[in-house]
């Protein structure tokens, strides 16, 4: 069959989308060798450290609490609260909206600036932290690679989902999202490229900061089953 006359195009093809590829990381925590023992030493060393630190003190309790919810995941909101005794600050630092940023940068600044706030607001308090208990800055240097797990299309995603690792939930939520500044998380990001654009949506307004890392998996899950039930996913 020929084309209509005057046409000289094809209709374009819809190409396949690639598979999911289910990712984990190992990551190896190092120090630093910088430590605050007071709160001008904690701002200065703020802006210096790797951006790498300021994700694994912003994030690593995430990771770790899989069943519980500790009371600061911000490991600078609790080190300020703890041997600082300075609660107001403490409550703004652990108030900052993680969700709310794209980059490390982007948060290295608010925590930056929260510090400087309280400071030009009369807030500075000379003690120091007592013997020992200094902050010690760590990173954590991560090493990307393949579960094995692939999915094809979404209901092969969410069949194999029950038995990702927390590790990679955590690798494809957070990980990829913040350090790799990706403006949402891998699922969203391949479910919108499967034309599953409210899923995709529904799966990231779901914010990972509020619930653990099995809670997010549950969620998720639920809303898999919600779609492919309603028959949208067919």
């Amino acid at each position: 069959m020929t084309s209509p006359a005057g046409s000289n195009h094809l209709a374009p093809r819809q190409l396949p989308q690639p598979p999911f590829r289910f990712y984990t990381e190992r990551r190896l925590v190092e120090l630093t060798g910088r430590r605050a023992r007071n709160l001008g030493e904690l701002l200065e060393h703020l802006q210096e450290v790797p951006g790498s630190s300021i994700f694994y003190h912003t994030h690593h309790q995430y990771l770790s609490h899989h069943f519980e919810t500790p009371v600061f995941h911000n490991d600078f909101a609790g080190w300020v609260l703890r041997a600082l005794r300075l609660e107001q600050l403490a409550e703004r630092l652990a108030a900052i909206d993680l969700l709310a940023f794209t980059s490390i940068r982007q948060l290295r600044r608010s925590i930056v600036s929260a510090i400087q706030d309280y400071l030009a607001e009369g807030g500075w308090q000379p003690q120091e932290s007592p013997p020992g208990d200094e902050f010690h800055f760590c990173l954590s240097r991560s090493f990307v690679m393949p579960t094995g797990i692939v999915a094809g299309d979404e209901r092969e995603f969410f069949a194999k989902l029950p038995g990702v690792t927390n590790v990679s939930l955590f690798f494809h939520f957070f990980l990829a999202r913040l350090r790799l500044e990706r403006p949402t998380n891998d699922f969203s990001q391949w479910l919108g490229d499967l034309g599953h654009r409210e899923l995709a949506k529904a799966i990231d307004r779901l914010d990972p900061y509020s619930r653990t890392l099995d809670e997010l998996k549950a969620d998720i899950l639920a809303l898999g089953d919600a779609y492919l039930g309603s028959g949208d996913g067919r």
